[in-house]
C-alpha cells in the first residue's frame, strides 16, 4: 500500500514536497486554504519583486543621460502595474497547479486541522472530510506580524500585503522596520517618486548584515532623499485627517501620506491543533530536527512554520528533504540541508546578496580567515552599464584556500552570488574560481578578481 502522505499548506515547501514525494510513489493529499502556490509567495515575494523591477526601470530611465541619450521620466500606470502583477501571479499558479496535477496530487480547497498523530480534518465550503495519514507535512506557512499598538487599514496604514500595488500611490510614506522586507519598500516606494521615510530602530539598516553592505546601501539611500531615524523605535502609528502619523519611543514624529509595517512575520499554527497531535512548537513554530521532523516522528515542518530561515528556495529544498525522508531515501545516498550555506538575496538598488560565513561573524567566532573585496568600479561591464556602485567580497580559509562565503552589493547581485554559493557547498577553492574563463566584459570578472 502507497504511503498516504498529507500535506497541510500549498507553499513552495509543500509544493516541492508533494511533486517529488508523488514521483516516489506517494499517496499524496495537498490541502489549501488560500492559494496553490502559497500567500506568501504570491502575495508578497512575486509581487513586490515586480514591482521593485518597473520600479527599477523607472530609476533607470532617470540615468540614461549619463549613456548618451536624452533623460526621460516616466509615470506609472497603475493599471498596467496592477494588471501585470495579476497575470505574472496568475501563470505561476496555473503552472504549479499543472505540475501537481501531473503528478496525481489530489488538492484539496479548504482549511485543516489535526485530530491527532495520523488523522487531519479538511473544512472545505461544502465538507468535512477526515484523512488518515502515515506521514504529515505542516506547511502552513506566515503572516505579517501588527503589534497591538497598530491598526492597519489598508488604504494609508498598509501591512506588506496592501502595497501590490496599493490602491493609490503615496506622495510620502514612513517604513516601519529596517531589515530586509523594510528596505525593499524604502527601495520601491523612493523609485516612483515618494517620499520615504524609514524609521530605524538600531544604528545601520539591515542590522543583521555586513556593516559595509548596509553602510553602501544607506549612502545610496540617502542619495535618493530617504531619511533615516536611526535608533528610534515606532510605538504608534494613526491617522490624522489626510496623514499617517508616526510616533517614535525618543519623542520624535514623522507625517507622511501613507505608512507601512514591516517588522516581520507570524507562523501560521493557530487553530493547528498542533496540541492534539502532541507536536511541540516554540512561539508558534515547530520544532525540527535536521530532517525536518517534529518531536513526533511522522509529522514533518517546513518553510515559515519551521522556524528557520525565511526564503522560498529554503522551503522548497525542506520540501524536497522532507519527501526524502518520508520516502525512506536517507537510507541511501541523502546530503542533509545546511542553513549556512544558503544564499539569500535582497532586492534594493543596489542589490545585495550573501552566502555562508560572514566575515562579522568570523571575528566574533575569532576564527582566521581571509578577506578579499574588489569594487565594480574596476570592472569594465560595470562602467558600461552606468552603474559601479557595490564591490565583491569573498572570505575563505588562508591555510586551505577554501571558499567559506561572500557578499556582494551591485547590479545584479542576486545572479551572481550563485556562483560563490556553488563554491560554498562544492568546497571549492578560490583558486577554483580565478581559473574559471568568465565572459569578456562581464560583471562576473569581479568574482575572480575578489579570489585572486
Amino acid at each position: 500500500m502507497a504511503t498516504r502522505f498529507v500535506i497541510i499548506g500549498g507553499g513552495p515547501a509543500g509544493n516541492s514536497a508533494a511533486t517529488y514525494a508523488a514521483r516516489l510513489g506517494a499517496q499524496v493529499t495537498l490541502i489549501e486554504r488560500d492559494v496553490i502556490g502559497g500567500a506568501a509567495h504570491l502575495w508578497d515575494c512575486i509581487p513586490s519583486k515586480t514591482m521593485i523591477a518597473t520600479g527599477g526601470a523607472m530609476s533607470f530611465t532617470r540615468r540614461i543621460g549619463g549613456m548618451g541619450l536624452e533623460q526621460q521620466d516616466a509615470e506609472v500606470d497603475v493599471a498596467a502595474l496592477t494588471g501585470r502583477i495579476e497575470d505574472i501571479k496568475g501563470r505561476l499558479q496555473r503552472n504549479t497547479i499543472q505540475l501537481l496535477e501531473s503528478q496525481g496530487v489530489r488538492m484539496i480547497a479548504g482549511g485543516a486541522r489535526l485530530l491527532g498523530p495520523n488523522r487531519v480534518e479538511v473544512t472545505t465550503s461544502s465538507s468535512v472530510e477526515v484523512i488518515e495519514a502515515d506521514a504529515i507535512l505542516i506547511s502552513t506557512g506566515s503572516r505579517p506580524r501588527i503589534p497591538d499598538w497598530c491598526h492597519p487599514d489598508g488604504e494609508r496604514i498598509l501591512t506588506t500585503r496592501d502595497c501590490y500595488p496599493p490602491n493609490q500611490f503615496p506622495t510620502s510614506i514612513t517604513v516601519v522596520g529596517s531589515g530586509v522586507t523594510g528596505v525593499e519598500f524604502v527601495h520601491m516606494f523612493s523609485s516612483f517618486g515618494a517620499q520615504v521615510t524609514l524609521v530605524v530602530s538600531r544604528q545601520q539598516v539591515l542590522p543583521n548584515k555586513d556593516a559595509e553592505v548596509a553602510a553602501v546601501l544607506e549612502d545610496d539611500f540617502l542619495r535618493r532623499g530617504v531619511r533615516l531615524l536611526k535608533g528610534a523605535r515606532a510605538t504608534s502609528i494613526e491617522r490624522v485627517d489626510d496623514q499617517v502619523v508616526v510616533s517614535c519611543d525618543d519623542g520624535r514624529v514623522v507625517h507622511s501620506s501613507h505608512a507601512v509595517l514591516a517588522i516581520g512575520s507570524v507562523p501560521n499554527t493557530d487553530g493547528l491543533g498542533l496540541e492534539a497531535a502532541g507536536v511541540a512548537a516554540e512561539r508558534g513554530y515547530v520544532i525540527i530536527n535536521r530532517h525536518c521532523q517534529s518531536n513526533v516522528s511522522h509529522i514533518y515542518a517546513a518553510g515559515d512554520v519551521s522556524g528557520k530561515l525565511p526564503l522560498s528556495s529554503v522551503a522548497s529544498m525542506q520540501g524536497r528533504k522532507v519527501a526524502e525522508h518520508v520516502m525512506g531515501l536517507q537510507k541511501v545516498a541523502h546530503r542533509h540541508l545546511d542553513y549556512d550555506k544558503a544564499a539569500s538575496a535582497i532586492f534594493t538598488e543596489p542589490e545585495i546578496a550573501d552566502v555562508g560565513l560572514a566575515e562579522t561573524e568570523a571575528f566574533a567566532q575569532g576564527r582566521k580567515i581571509r578577506v578579499t573585496k574588489v569594487p565594480f568600479s574596476a570592472t569594465p561591464k560595470a562602467l558600461i552599464n552606468n552603474d559601479s556602485r557595490g564591490f565583491v567580497k569573498i572570505v575563505s580559509d588562508p591555510a586551505t584556500g577554501v571558499v567559506l562565503g561572500g557578499s556582494i552589493v551591485g547590479r545584479h547581485a542576486a545572479e551572481l552570488i550563485s556562483v560563490i554559493a556553488l563554491a560554498v557547498t562544492a568546497h571549492l577553492k578560490v583558486s577554483d574560481i580565478v581559473e574559471s574563463l568568465f565572459v569578456h566584459p562581464a560583471l562576473a570578472e569581479a568574482l575572480a578578481e575578489a579570489a585572486e
